[in-house]
């Protein structure tokens, strides 16, 4: 399907994959994209892989499956790569997203040859330096939308700051540090 991005995420139960995919689905069907975000549902307690999908289109879309072929992939969790093959069907024009703080030619061992672009953030630090805590979605949020190109960064920052903004209506200082970490992680990813 033309003009259709798809993205896979992978991360373990509690670290927010599921809640990224939703979000990014949501801000996108918010400036009148087509979507559909999604988890892959199974035994999954708190620590072990996830899975989760976006589909992103400015037309109507008709597939109704697990993305096998994603243009892009998250990995939440860089252990991960150790377990998973996180590059499985990844197109080679696509790209990944490591939250980690190696470089992306150190983790080339663990991608099973993939000869796309790796991107890395340190999802940690963005966080500490912004929320105080460790929540890795946020930052890698804003990472694969700079990465995809799914919508302008000024676009998503805009719209995410209404969603938020509605999200913690009664916690407004939550809001700051999750727009600082957007910002931030636009500027982190490599």
């Amino acid at each position: 399907m033309k003009g259709l991005t798809e993205i896979r995420w992978h991360g373990r139960g509690g670290q927010g994959a599921k809640t990224a995919a939703l979000l990014l689905a949501d801000v996108c069907f918010s400036i009148g994209k087509y979507v559909q975000g999604f988890p892959e549902y199974g035994p999954e307690r708190m620590g072990a892989p996830i899975t989760a999908y976006d589909r992103i289109s400015d037309q109507v879309i008709r597939v109704h499956s697990n993305i096998y072929e994603p243009d892009f992939v998250v990995v939440v969790d860089e252990t991960l790569l150790h377990s998973v093959d996180v590059t499985a069907g990844l197109n080679p024009k696509g790209a990944i997203l490591i939250n980690t703080a190696q470089k992306s030619e150190d983790l080339m061992p663990y991608l099973n040859g993939y000869q796309g672009r790796v991107y890395t953030i340190d999802a940690h630090k963005v966080c500490m330096e912004t929320l105080g805590k460790y929540f890795p979605n946020t930052p890698l949020l804003a990472a694969i939308v700079k990465i995809s190109g799914v919508m302008e960064p000024d676009t998503f920052l805009a719209e995410m700051e209404a969603s938020l903004r509605h999200k913690f209506a009664k916690k407004p200082e939550v809001l700051d540090g999750n727009m600082q970490a957007l910002r931030m992680a636009l500027e982190e990813v490599h």
